[in-house]
């Protein structure tokens, strides 16, 4: 089974969030990137579960961006993928960077193409299904669990008041949610090799981006904190009513 995982850079979780240009660029000076940690924890090492089960098969992974993401990439090969690919392009907008994944995987043969359910940045959650679109092929979106057995894949997704199990033969495209697999930690064997796996790079397809980013804006300071004496609840009930507008 051949599966293609996709990885993004993102800024780590602690990161200083700044604008420049006019608040419409990212201000990375100083910023520490990471793996996108829902394309690592479970896209990943779904991926790398299933090829051990299965006992064959091959895990890569694929990064739109520059030079600059290949220390990051080279992580998803120490925990464990087999290569990786970076295509030579900078990500300005979710279809851009779906074109470029497709443009690589479309005569690859592929049976799975996993991504993580979104990028802790931006949040979009929208490459996996445009991903599937561009290839035809079907799509489940925050699966909790997956299975393949027999050319099928069999999918949980939790939804209000339950779990919807899902049914699809492959090849197919899915995004991966909490509960898909656990985090795993790169020992040292696995730095080592990463040094020798391939990193394949490949000039971008030529795409028309349909979106740009206008501005960005953090979001308002918080407000002092109000302290109201606990014998005065109706003091409390007026401020979440006419300030708090909560009730």
């Amino acid at each position: 089974m051949k599966i293609l995982v996709l990885l993004s850079q993102v800024p780590d979780t602690t990161a200083r969030i700044a604008f420049t240009n006019g608040n419409t660029q990212f201000d990375a000076s100083g910023v520490t990137f990471i793996v996108n940690p829902y394309d690592e924890w479970y896209a990943l090492v779904r991926a790398l579960e299933l090829k051990e089960a299965a006992g064959a098969g091959s895990v890569t992974t694929i990064t739109v961006g520059g030079a600059d993401t290949d220390a990051t990439i080279r992580k998803g090969l120490a925990i464990g993928a087999d290569e990786a690919v970076r295509v030579d392009a900078q990500p300005t907008e979710a279809l851009q960077v779906a074109e470029q994944v497709a443009a690589y995987a479309k005569d690859k043969g592929f049976d799975l193409i996993i991504a993580g359910k979104e990028t802790i940045d931006h949040n979009g959650g929208q490459v996996g299904g445009m991903v599937a679109e561009l290839l035809d092929l079907p799509y489940v979106a925050l699966a909790s669990k997956l299975d393949v057995a027999a050319g099928k894949a069999t999918i949980e997704r939790d939804v209000p008041g339950g779990v919807e199990v899902v049914e699809a033969a492959l090849p197919l495209v899915l995004s991966a949610a909490k509960g898909m697999a656990e985090q795993r930690i790169p020992n040292m064997r696995g730095i080592m090799a990463a040094r020798t796996k391939p990193l394949t790079v490949v000039p971008a397809a030529a795409t028309d981006n349909v979106a740009a980013t206008a501005s960005f804006e953090l979001p308002p300071a918080k407000g002092a904190v109000k302290m109201i004496p606990a014998d005065d609840a109706g003091k409390l009930i007026e401020l979440l009513h006419t300030e708090a507008k909560v009730i």
